[in-house]
């Protein structure tokens, strides 16, 4: 089982990553792209990015926009998985 991170942890990693932020026991990211199209491709590659980590953020696409939401529902917050997740993610937008 994947060990929680504490606020400290938390606030460090993510102030790393530009498009993440803490709300709750959740991290959040919106993306925004030029249409529908480049949207889904975008979540095309977050879903591949997700099933080669056997970790799945909530997402929510409408239009342009893309919101994901991670965190590690087995442990009750965030863990070092999801903080991983996010920078890949990143790197992909």
């Amino acid at each position: 089982m994947a060990r929680l991170l504490n606020a400290d942890e938390i606030m460090r990693q993510l102030s790393e990553l530009d498009d993440w932020s803490r709300i709750g026991d959740e991290i959040v990211a919106e993306f925004a792209f030029d249409d529908f199209a480049e949207a889904l491709a975008f979540v095309n590659r977050v879903g591949d990015l997700a099933e080669q980590a056997q970790h799945h953020p909530d997402i929510d696409i409408r239009w342009n926009k893309v919101r994901l939401a991670l965190t590690s529902h087995d442990v009750g917050g965030l863990t070092q998985t999801d903080i991983e997740l996010a920078i890949q993610i990143s790197a992909e937008s």
